[in-house]
């Protein structure tokens, strides 16, 4: 008898999962997504996701508001999961929903934790110049990202590899991942570890100022800020007066004339910048 899955995610990568559970036929109770949220120049009402993968699949979508309201609560409860899967949801859990399943709550998580703890674990993996990553699955405790890790797997992560293309693969990994683990919780096989805190690094979430290129610093930096903020928000600077998004860079050998954020030369295929050691070239 598979187990009964109460499902909570909101972006893409938190769609291949469901979509496994359902190919593997587990007995999805419900789908806990965020409100649908205004989007476009239009701010017309625009569906989560993971809400457009539930309803192809006609399974109940739930969008509270604030999943602590006993009202939610209740509503979970009614259902008694033997799991709740958490992939990207949004939200804080409460303590009464943590302890209800019997297998507990079930986090995909896309860094190797307690690395890079927080909300945009790929987006900095990928700016601090990483060349590993990968995904955790852990059981889910009232502070985020600390609970006792299940499985992990491992992939690398190329010099000019960005956060949209590392994303896509470890959303693929993070799904086969969820499966292998609840196979090993289900069979009684599979160990929690403890994480270890004092080696835990974190992900905050990222601001405007992260977003703004410092041409002081050395070129390969500028290319890791680049590629780790593309395709979503995107590295700027200023020129003329303007924002400038650049989007795909390649470190170059310092070329004469090469001062930090002044063009040192036009090529064919690019502008070349110099920065704080060697220069870059904006693709």
């Amino acid at each position: 008898m598979s187990l009964k899955v109460v499902f909570m995610g909101t972006p893409d990568f938190a769609v291949p999962c469901l979509e496994k559970l359902v190919s593997a036929n587990y007995e999805i109770a419900a789908v806990v997504t965020q409100p649908d949220r205004p989007k476009g120049r239009g701010q017309k009402l625009a569906f989560s996701p993971v809400k457009e993968c539930a309803l192809k699949y006609e399974l109940p979508v739930w969008q509270p508001e604030k999943i602590k309201e006993e009202a939610f609560i209740n509503q979970i409860s009614a259902q008694a999961p033997d799991v709740i899967v958490v992939v990207a949801y949004g939200q804080f859990l409460p303590k009464v929903l943590l302890d209800l399943p019997r297998f507990g709550c079930i986090n995909v998580h896309a860094s190797l934790l307690p690395q890079y703890r927080g909300a945009a674990p790929i987006h900095w993996a990928v700016i601090n110049g990483e060349t590993v990553t990968g995904v955790t699955t852990m059981f889910m405790d009232i502070v985020m990202d600390t609970g006792d890790m299940l499985l992990k797997a491992s992939t690398g992560i190329s010099p000019d590899e960005t956060t949209g293309e590392l994303h896509d693969k470890l959303k693929l990994m993070g799904a086969d991942l969820l499966l292998a683990t609840l196979a090993g919780c289900e069979a009684g096989s599979i160990s929690r570890e403890k994480q270890d805190d004092a080696a835990a690094t974190y992900a905050p979430l990222l601001k405007r100022e992260t977003e703004r290129i410092d041409w002081q610093k050395p070129a390969v930096a500028v290319h890791n800020l680049v590629r780790g903020l593309s395709p979503w928000p995107g590295a700027y600077c200023e020129h003329q007066g303007k924002i400038l998004k650049i989007w795909r860079t390649e470190p170059v050998d310092f070329i004469a004339g090469g001062k930090p954020g002044l063009v040192a030369a036009v090529a064919d295929d690019g502008i070349v910048v110099g920065t704080g050691s060697g220069c870059i070239k904006i693709l």
